[in-house]
Formats: C-alpha cells, structure tokens, sequence
C-alpha cells in the first residue's frame, strides 16, 4: 500500500523523545521552548506559542485578537473545518470566499467583491483566514492590502505551509498577517506526533495567547493584579485552556526541524517529477504562482472528467484496488451537514465545489521512492484506460 501521506521518524528522533523520558520534565520543561525557537529562528518571527494542535491555536489566535459574538470570520470553504470551526468556539458567525481556480486558495479578487457588498451591509469581517492549501501560500500582499483598506484582522492558516516561501520570504514571518497558525499533525512537513503552533511578531497577542494556552495562568508579577504571596505563587488572570505542549512533542518536533529545508526539497523534486509523468493524462496538475515555493504538503489533481467519461469514484475505487490509497482535500466546508443547517447551501461557492468534484490527492511524502511514484502514475494509466475498453 502507498498512503496519500507518512511520516518521516529518525533514529535522531527517537533518541531526542528518549531523552525527555529519563528527564524530570515530560511537560513544561525546556523542550517546547526549543522547539519554539527553532521555528521562530526559520521565520524571522518574535514570538511562538506551541499548543497541542493547529485547531487550538487557531482558537487562541482568534480570541487574542478578541473574536466574540457579533463578529464575523471569513475563510475558504477549501480547507479542513477547523479554519471555520475556531470562529465558532469564540461565538462568531463565519462566512466564506470562493477560491482561485487555478492556486485553489481563497480569490482576492471574490474577497474583494465580497467585501464591497459587505461594507454596504454593514457587516465585514473582523478576521480573514486564509489557508496556504497544499503548501502554496495565498497571494497575503493583495489580501493584506484589503486589510489595510477595511480594517480586518488577519490570521494565516499555514497548517500545509511550514518550508515554504511567499516572495522569496518565509512562511511564517507575519509581513501581512497579525498571526500564523502551523500544523505538525503525522502526515503534515514535519510532525511533533500531534501539535501546533502560532507566530506573531506582536508582543501583546503572543502575551495573550501564551496565558489562554494554560488556564489563563501567569506566574509572571507584570501581569498580576495584586503582589505575589512567595514564590510559588501564581494567578489566573483570565479564562484560559489546557491547550499546552508536552516536551515529548517539543524534543520530536525540534528533532524534526533540523531536517525540514530537506524535507521540502525532496517534496519538490517528487512533484516534478509527478508534472512529467502524469502530463499526457487527461487531468490538471497543480499550478505554482510564481510569487510562491510552496512545501508541497499535498499534491493535487484535478480529472477531466468530460474526456474520462466515467465519474470519479471508479478512478478512486480503481487505484484502491491497486494500493494507492488518494484522499481528497476538501470536502466545501459550507457543505458540511452542519454548516447547511446554518443556512449555507450547494451553489454559494462553485469554484471550491467544482474543484471538490474533480480533485484527488495523490501520494506525497519525503520516503516516497521513484519507483513507487511509477507505480502511482501506472495505476492511475490503468485506471482511465477503462474507458477504451468498457
């Protein structure tokens, strides 16, 4: 079997893992911080605040920059729901834009037009999230723009993105962002088993964020409301969450990105091979904007489904049959049961619909061999041959 996704876990990371077991610490030791820092000195960023998923530091993002009732998030319906998701635990409405069908990212053009109407509606957002899908980043210099001339927030979802570039800059870096969310789930660039992280370069967000990560607790005098009893003294200053980062997670995440510039080069160089191999098929491969070097988190595919003559689901059961486990990324949001019951429907964003009725992802993964992306393109010869033949 050949996964859409794997992990890659060294000797190196085990022994770093191993090493936090005989420690004191298995929590709140130094190992976070070191895992922290490696990623702020990747991005050129001031502050991190590693948590023990993307989802919650989506979530702290959201209520550092003080999303609450009455407030609207806007994202792209082509993401995982938990881009929309972290709205609603702060009690927000969310809405959506379309995508751009060639990036498949949220459109500043749609963004645009949206938030002309909404301006006249008198309800904008508060915060746009737009997610780098696949690795690729949004184009943030228009979307930033916007901001500026509306007066939204902005939080990149990079939970694809850790590696890449946004004009010769990193990812990460906050240039046209308050904050940025990463992902170090398995199968994401590189993995602190479960865990993610938010980066800012505004020291009162990072403040913030770091007291809802952990109950809402200082043990810090600057942010106490009245003097320290000893030292062993602390207080909750705020409602917070128990959204911390065991040093388990920080010593294999820390591990991990002494490798990530290989990581996403071995991902590049599988994708171009991928455009080769698969260029005479009847589907698109996935098109880079040249302001990006995306680190190539997934590789998508779009069928042409006119010339197959058969629909998707053959193609996917065919590969299967084969040991090529596809996933597909994404389901439109919007389209979730839930989200219908709040009122969205089939039809409000045809881009991200139409995509979500053509698009697999294919394997990609730095232990991906050549032979075994030969193996991938046969199986997917194979299974649109079917269509001479039935």
């Amino acid at each position: 079997m050949i996964p859409y996704g794997r992990q890659d876990i060294t000797q190196a990371d085990i022994d770093a893992v191993v090493e936090v077991l005989h420690s004191v610490h298995l929590t709140q030791g130094p190992a976070v911080p070191k895992f922290e820092e490696a990623v702020l000195d990747h991005c050129g960023t001031r502050y991190a605040i590693a948590v023990n998923s993307a989802t919650s530091a989506l979530h702290i993002a959201c209520l550092a920059l003080d999303l609450g009732p009455g407030d609207w998030l806007w994202t792209t319906p082509n993401t995982f729901v938990a881009s929309a998701n972290c709205a609603l635990y702060c009690g927000a409405q969310v809405d959506f834009v379309d995508i751009d069908p060639r990036t498949y990212n949220l459109c500043p053009l749609a963004l645009e037009k949206k938030l002309l109407d909404a301006e006249k509606e008198g309800r904008l957002p508060k915060i746009v999230v737009p997610v780098h899908f696949s690795g690729q980043p949004c184009a943030m210099e228009s979307i930033h723009a916007l901001a500026q001339r509306y007066g939204f927030k902005i939080i990149e979802d990079a939970s694809h993105a850790i590696g890449g570039k946004y004009k010769d800059e990193p990812i990460g870096n906050c240039r046209y962002s308050d904050i940025t969310v990463f992902s170090f789930h398995p199968v994401k660039i590189i993995t602190s088993a479960e865990g993610g992280m938010a980066l800012t370069n505004d020291e009162k967000l990072a403040e913030r964020m770091g007291l809802l990560r952990s109950h809402g607790i200082t043990r810090s005098p600057s942010l106490m409301t009245k003097p320290m009893d000893g030292p062993w003294y602390y207080q909750q200053v705020t409602l917070g969450y128990n959204y911390r980062m065991t040093d388990l997670q920080g010593a294999l995440g820390a591990s991990q990105m002494t490798r990530l510039e290989k990581y996403v080069t071995r991902r590049n160089q599988l994708a171009e091979n991928y455009d080769v191999l698969l260029k005479d098929l009847p589907l698109t491969t996935p098109w880079q904007d040249p302001d990006g070097y995306s680190a190539r988190h997934l590789y998508v595919i779009r069928l042409h489904l006119s010339e197959i003559g058969f629909n998707r689901n053959r193609v996917f059961e065919s590969l299967r049959a084969d040991g090529i486990l596809l996933n597909l990324h994404y389901i439109p949001v919007h389209t979730q049961p839930y989200y219908t019951d709040m009122g969205f429907k089939e039809g409000d964003f045809p881009e991200a619909e139409n995509y979500y009725q053509e698009a697999f992802s294919i394997p990609m993964y730095p232990n991906l061999t050549d032979t075994q992306q030969i193996q991938v393109v046969a199986a997917f010869k194979k299974a649109l041959s079917q269509k001479i033949t039935s």
